[in-house]
């Protein structure tokens, strides 16, 4: 154990996870329960795209808020917040594609133009879009921003859809883009910040494209184990490791709290 230098200090006061690989592994599993949970109140539950928009979109924002007003890192409170957008992100994307007839394509591009704005505003007002390191209310409402694009799930039912690939082929080729883009995080010296948010926006369409493999009917690629069991599966996974991560925290803290770093 070394002690904890001074400047790393501030990070008791960080208000976002560290990216580590669980970061990657919950993000996934709270992405792929967002395709599965969407589809289970929109289609499933037949409360269709905008009652299903209002109702998370209404818990999204509320959970946002609590977020918002917590000082540091509280994995519940974090990935539950994500987990709202994930469900928001897919409902929007698929009321885009589907009910806007926008097509997956043209969505995609729309998307792909808003995020780039948002990081665009959020670095000339703060500076930097550091993921890793948000101290402060206001940065902390640039990241939600951006975290709550929809860009993976209209891309990941373009390659499915549109590219003719399918869930499981296109859940295949995304995971090898996935991990070269993890390859060159760590042998080459392209910004690990453009990394992040490659993978970032990769990751999504993953879970959206894994997601539909296990709802969807065989006839059309999938497993058709549909919407409501899937989702409380995966509910259950996603329970245990944002529970891990909690303990993990709570370890963390400990040990910096003693003047150590793990």
């Amino acid at each position: 154990m070394k002690k904890v230098p001074s400047a790393v200090n501030t990070t008791l006061k960080n208000r976002v996870p560290h990216i580590i690989f669980l970061y990657w592994v919950i993000k996934t599993v709270s992405t792929t329960l967002g395709e599965t949970g969407a589809d289970m109140f929109s289609m499933t539950f037949k409360l269709g795209y905008w009652e299903t928009i209002a109702i998370f979109i209404s818990l999204f924002l509320g959970l946002l808020l609590i977020k918002l007003s917590l000082r540091g890192y509280h994995p519940w409170a974090y990935w539950l917040t994500f987990t709202a957008s994930a469900v928001v992100g897919t409902a929007i994307s698929d009321f885009i594609d589907r009910t806007l007839k926008l097509g997956y394509a043209a969505g995609s591009a729309v998307l792909v133009t808003i995020l780039l704005i948002i990081l665009a505003v959020w670095y000339k007002k703060e500076k930097s879009i550091n993921v890793e390191y948000i101290a402060t209310s206001r940065a902390e409402l640039f990241y939600w921003v951006a975290f709550a694009n929809t860009l993976g799930t209209a891309a990941g039912d373009f390659l499915s859809d549109n590219l003719g690939l399918g869930f499981m082929n296109s859940a295949i080729l995304l995971s090898v883009i996935l991990v070269i883009v993890a390859l060159m995080h760590f042998y080459t010296k392209i910004s690990g910040i453009i990394l992040f948010w490659v993978a970032f926006v990769l990751t999504r369409p993953f879970g959206a494209t894994f997601g539909d493999f296990l709802t969807k009917p065989i006839a059309r690629g999938g497993l058709n184990l549909g919407t409501i069991g899937s989702s409380f599966v995966i509910f259950i996974i996603l329970f245990f490791v944002i529970s891990k991560e909690t303990k993990l925290e709570k370890q963390r803290l400990a040990n910096r709290k003693h003047g150590q770093w793990t």
